[in-house]
């Protein structure tokens, strides 16, 4: 018996006049006096399916949109069907027959992520999903190709990169907070493996309703020992550059359903405009844009700062006193921080952000002391410095914002399946 097929099969042609079983979900439906089309989608694509069979017709005719079908047909070249093919069925049989779909012409971004878990399957949706499982697999696949090995850590930690925007939970009477990084963790595997690197969820408590905030969000972060700022930064224009050069060669047809232009993302390549903070501030107010020294950047500025560049630029050296803990002061210029953002065009914000990591115990434990944080609680970590430190580096890819950017989506709730925001936790 002929087994089922895929639509792109069929799309790719060489089966013309030849009868294929193919099964997925009716897309469109039109019906005339003695003829029903239906047009089917699967995984891979949509074709048009004619039934005119008179023992079909009454069935088909049952038909709804995104009820479930299997069928048998012949292949015939229709240029005035989807794709260039229809199917002549020959046999015609609904699995799963659909209510009423709620999702027509109230296409507003606030009812699809009402409906979200049936708006995922839409093909605009899942050309999404193919280019982030394409993201995902090409960032193993440049850390495998560079020696890297996959490394995890907990979710449920005691210390934190920034407490006042960690989600606390009870765990068994015990207060901890859900991890915004695995960095810590890291740092301690980096004797043992010196190079590694992981993707994973991170939890940030910001209150913040911006189209490039999530409260749960996908996290690909790096860690390397005897790495300085110039290396890391060369790591973040290799990974970049290669998970756009695999997103424009294998998922072609999916960028350019949402409107984007593979060629565009294939040239982007190292190396990339690296910049000073102080120099950044210098072409913002060229542009009009007064930011005072020691401010970090906000979304409009960095939205300004990349319209000088086509393609992602790396500032460099931000203001100490506004930056991380871990992140160690330049010697030659101390209220500097050795640690570099990665700011993106078009949408022009950040979906890097990375640093060497301070060794000075002390330097660390009063820049918690600042900030709230009682270093007592960050003993562990600073057993990483006190046997056998060595100077390294690392850096966090919100990989969200990255699919966001290559797909050209105005929001980064569309670019994660069921995004978790300040205001929605459901579906």
């Amino acid at each position: 018996m002929t087994e089922f097929i895929h639509i792109s099969d069929v799309l790719a042609g060489g089966l013309e006049g030849k009868t294929v079983k193919l099964r997925g979900w009716a897309y469109r439906v039109r019906e005339q006096k003695d003829i029903v089309f239906v047009v089917l989608r699967d995984s891979s694509g949509i074709i048009q399916v004619a039934i005119k069979e008179p023992k079909l017709l009454k069935e088909a005719k049952k038909t709804t949109i995104e009820s479930s079908i299997e069928l048998s047909g012949v292949v015939r070249a229709d240029k005035r069907a989807p794709g260039g093919w229809e199917i002549a069925a020959t046999d015609f049989k609904i699995i799963g027959l659909a209510e009423r779909f709620p999702i027509g012409k109230d296409l507003s971004p606030e009812f699809l992520l009402d409906v979200r878990h049936l708006w995922v399957r839409s093909p605009k949706m899942c050309a999404i999903w193919k280019i982030r499982s394409t993201v995902f697999e090409a960032i193993r696949e440049y850390f495998k190709m560079k020696g890297y090995w996959e490394a995890h850590a907990p979710f449920f930690t005691k210390t934190s990169e920034s407490g006042l925007e960690l989600f606390e939970v009870d765990y068994f009477g015990k207060k901890l907070r859900l991890s915004q990084t695995w960095q810590f963790y890291a740092e301690a595997l980096l004797a043992g493996l010196e190079r590694i690197y992981t993707i994973a969820p991170s939890f940030r408590a910001e209150k913040s309703k911006t189209a490039r905030h999530l409260t749960e969000y996908w996290h690909a972060e790096m860690e390397a020992a005897w790495m300085d700022l110039d290396g890391l930064a060369k790591v973040c224009e290799e990974l970049i550059s290669y998970i756009c050069q695999k997103v424009a060669k294998e998922r072609s047809a999916e960028l350019k359903l949402l409107g984007r232009d593979p060629k565009k993302l294939a040239a982007i390549k190292p190396p990339f405009p690296r910049i000073t903070y102080t120099d950044a501030l210098k072409l913002l107010e060229k542009d009009g844009m007064k930011v005072v020294w020691g401010k970090d950047l906000r979304t409009p500025e960095e939205k300004q700062l990349t319209t000088h560049f086509d393609k992602p630029v790396i500032v460099m050296f931000y203001p100490k006193e506004v930056m991380a803990f871990y992140k160690p002061a330049d010697p030659k210029e101390p209220r500097v921080a050795r640690c570099l953002d990665v700011l993106v065009p078009e949408l022009g914000f950040e979906v890097i952000g990375g640093s060497e990591r301070d060794l000075d115990i002390k330097a660390m434990a009063a820049a918690l002391r600042a900030k709230g944080e009682d270093p007592k609680d960050y003993d562990w970590y600073f057993d990483t410095r006190r046997y056998g430190a060595v100077p390294h580096a690392g850096f966090g890819m919100g990989v969200d914002r990255m699919v966001q950017w290559l797909c050209g989506l105005a929001s980064i709730k569309d670019a994660i399946p069921f995004p978790r925001t300040v205001e929605r936790y459901y579906p």
